[in-house]
């Protein structure tokens, strides 16, 4: 029988959850400080603890910190009355599965238990994967329309981690914690201090303003797209992403999340993941090669140019990117950030964004140069704008395979091609 031990220093909680947990056939100890539970910790060798934050002498992070050196140590869910995104962060750094706050459904705490559960019992097992599920890809939705495989197999990542930073749009400093999760599960948003989850999906998206925002029932998530843009060039398809309301811009581009699922490594899950194949072109905007539009036609791979015009100091950008695997993104579009003008701040600032626009996480210009940087890439501008296509183009639910030509265009046009895509394969 699977043992599970609770650790908080609240009677009340410790019986509910005995309750709780006993009614699912675990085992349940209990311990009202972090002394006793090293003690049951070293004569029961549970499997999982419900470790609570705040306790009197040893607190739960002093705990967990302790129970690095522990052998075969158990998963640890971290509970909190006071949850924010430091002390998660912490948490996870420290081996923490995951991270829950008070006062939480049951149903939410079942739903992590039961994750935490089956992540032990593949390590144990040291399976690179379960058995793969027909109805694989990114969300709730999508379907292969074209029976043509892709090139590689579910994928989620081999250990949980964290990075922290600001809101670009909200100022606020924020973090980001991924989780591995089984194969057919998807890409999922959830909050840092509740199960609620928010598909990556284009049924999700809430707005393309400046940036893309997914929503579902009470939970938005914000600037999720060079995220995902990382995602999709790692081929990650199960995944789950814990944030406080918006993915933090890091640098402005998507080199620091790269180097994220570097450390964590790609697990391969087995089962196969089927592109979307374009069979003729479509096109959203003016299709004279002078206005605003975006195209995709037919290709054997993914291919995205992006040409870019403004007035000096920025002028004509143009570039082409060729789809050929995560080392191709880390070195050509990876780097490239954000980019926004002085002369829009102020109207920026009056819709609620770009609050956390500071000197080192993205390209400002003025009207006669860059003002607080030197570029990476002499088209660094068009290359930023391929890595927002790459990850609003994870939307769908699967990867696509196709060649993207692109002008002038940004986030509201990218999700109505996708739409346009949708309605192609739906007719």
């Amino acid at each position: 029988m699977t043992t599970v031990l609770v650790v908080d220093d609240e009677p009340e909680i410790r019986t509910s959850l005995r309750g709780v947990l006993s009614d699912e056939g675990l085992r349940v100890l209990e311990a009202e400080d972090g002394r006793q539970a090293l003690d049951l910790l070293r004569s029961e060798r549970p499997e999982l603890v419900l470790l609570d934050v705040w306790m009197p002498e040893i607190d739960g992070i002093e705990l967990l910190r302790r129970l690095r050196d522990e052998p075969g140590r158990p998963e640890v869910i971290m509970i909190s009355g006071h949850g924010n995104i430091e002390t998660a962060v912490k948490a996870t750094k420290l081996g923490a599965f995951d991270f829950i706050e008070k006062p939480f459904s049951i149903d939410a705490l079942l739903q992590m238990v039961n994750r935490a559960l089956e992540h032990r019992a593949r390590a144990g097992e040291g399976a690179a994967g379960a058995e793969a599920t027909r109805d694989v890809g990114i969300g709730a939705a999508g379907r292969a329309v074209v029976p043509r495989r892709s090139r590689h197999g579910e994928r989620t990542i081999k250990r949980s981690v964290v990075a922290s930073g600001h809101g670009l749009h909200s100022g606020v400093k924020s973090g980001v914690i991924l989780h591995p999760l089984p194969p057919g599960r998807g890409i999922l948003f959830a909050s840092v201090s509740s199960a609620t989850t928010v598909p990556a999906h284009l049924d999700y998206v809430d707005s393309t303003g400046y940036a893309t925002t997914l929503h579902r029932n009470g939970m938005t998530v914000r600037t999720v797209e060079h995220l995902l843009a990382t995602l999709h060039a790692y081929g990650v398809t199960n995944l789950l992403v814990k944030v406080q309301g918006e993915v933090p811009v890091m640098d402005g581009s998507a080199r620091d999340f790269c180097q994220l699922l570097d450390h964590a490594g790609i697990e391969e899950q087995g089962g196969e993941v089927e592109d979307i194949v374009i069979e003729r072109r479509l096109v959203v905007g003016s299709d004279d090669g002078k206005g605003e539009s975006i195209a995709i036609e037919p290709d054997d791979q993914l291919r995205i140019s992006y040409t870019l015009v403004y007035p000096e100091p920025v002028g004509r950008q143009e570039f082409t990117y060729v789809h050929e695997g995560a080392a191709s993104f880390s070195a050509d579009i990876a780097p490239a950030r954000t980019f926004g003008f002085v002369k829009d701040l102020k109207a920026m600032a009056a819709m609620g964004l770009a609050s956390g626009g500071r000197l080192d996480n993205c390209i400002l210009i003025d009207d006669e140069k860059i003002v607080n940087t030197t570029l990476r890439f002499p088209d660094e501008f068009a290359r930023h704008k391929i890595l927002d296509i790459m990850g609003d183009l994870y939307l769908l639910g699967r990867p696509i395979r196709g060649r993207v030509d692109a002008r002038m265009t940004g986030h509201a046009d990218n999700v109505a091609l996708l739409r346009a895509i949708r309605r192609e394969l739906e007719s």
